[in-house]
């Protein structure tokens, strides 16, 4: 039996609302600021784009929803420490895995690196299947 090639998407988006910019309290409520919808609208647009391009068709996205997943984001902020690494890990994930139906508790790894891009501030990430993915085998799961 042939190996399947590695099903690996990668784009690049513009940088997320940092944590503080996503939320706002409205009436009592937390709600997505018009700054979180519009990255989202940008995510969702990245993926509709590789589509048209044929890099992300059925069978890839198939992949994405059964597999386990691993997620890289690579951060080019403009400045080395106005921004935590983290704060755009969960809007940049929900937003990836909302267009490409994906329940995100399929992603079991996770890798952030922060480099400086003071002329071009961007969001590379990369999603991959992990083919060979195992929980530990003292914890088997069940269900």
């Amino acid at each position: 039996m042939s190996e399947q090639p590695p099903a690996l998407l990668r784009l690049t988006l513009p940088l997320p609302p940092s944590i503080n910019e996503q939320y706002a309290t409205v009436n009592g409520h937390r709600v997505s600021t018009a700054v979180a919808r519009q990255f989202k609208r940008q995510v969702r647009d990245a993926i509709r784009t590789l589509e048209r391009q044929g890099t992300l068709h059925d069978a890839l996205r198939q992949r994405f929803q059964q597999g386990y997943l691993a997620l890289f984001l690579d951060f080019f902020f403009s400045t080395p420490l106005k921004r935590d690494l983290d704060g755009g890990l969960k809007i940049t994930q929900d937003a990836l895995c909302q267009e490409l139906n994906i329940n995100d508790n399929r992603v079991v790894d996770i890798h952030l690196t922060k480099h400086i891009d003071p002329l071009q501030p961007h969001l590379y990430v990369e999603l991959e299947v992990i083919d060979d993915w195992q929980f530990d085998k003292e914890y088997i799961l069940l269900g």
